[in-house]
């Protein structure tokens, strides 16, 4: 399945012709470059590396591995399963107008804001206690066990911990314009991640 990783710029809106309103998320895709091929007789598998976004410079191992393919060191890579890597070269770049058109549908995936530690309410959208002021128990947890039998709280229970930072993937989601100009493409709906944060982008399976 091919794709292109690319940057999530914004939210912001479109009008279909009969005036509705559509929201959707701005997307930077591309431009990308092969790194690397994997074949099957080597790697038991098919597939090409793409890198994306480059930078002033990187330690040794990396400089040596993008000399391969006569690239600068780029800061993000991805392997991408391809039926036959012949078809493209090393050190090719691939542009979103290469993979997309409008009207695809994509899988987007990304990965969710970091909120660090977070109570249940907001964690798992528990409704909490009373809000009244003779209530002295508004967000806290409570009582957890299930009575004497079995004794303790059940395998799966919501609690506060750790919030986002997840990897999340979205599908079916539908280009609906691309600019080729600026290789943005504005992809229907919302998209996990920050701004400027990276997104992987594939076309749906089908």
């Amino acid at each position: 399945m091919m794709g292109l990783l690319g940057k999530k710029i914004k939210m912001t809106q479109l009008f279909d012709e009969k005036g509705r309103v559509i929201p959707c998320t701005i997307v930077k895709l591309g431009p990308c470059y092969v790194v690397q091929k994997k074949v099957k007789e080597k790697d038991n598998y098919c597939a090409i590396q793409l890198g994306f976004e480059k930078v002033k410079k990187g330690n040794k191992p990396m400089t040596g591995h993008f000399k391969k393919a006569n690239l600068p060191v780029l800061r993000y890579l991805k392997e991408f399963r391809v039926d036959n890597p012949d078809g493209f070269e090393l050190g090719a770049e691939i542009k979103i107008k290469d993979v997309f058109k409008e009207g695809d549908l994509v899988d987007v995936t990304g990965w969710t804001k970091g909120r660090g530690f977070a109570g249940g309410m907001k964690r798992w959208g528990w409704k909490g206690g009373p809000a009244s002021h003779g209530s002295q128990s508004h967000r806290r947890i409570g009582s957890l066990g299930s009575g004497t039998d079995p004794g303790r709280p059940w395998k799966g229970r919501t609690l506060p911990g750790h919030y986002g930072c997840e990897k999340v993937t979205i599908k079916n989601l539908k280009i609906l314009k691309i600019d080729e100009e600026n290789n943005l493409a504005y992809i229907s709906g919302a998209i996990p991640g920050y701004s400027n944060s990276l997104v992987i982008v594939k076309k749906a399976k089908r």
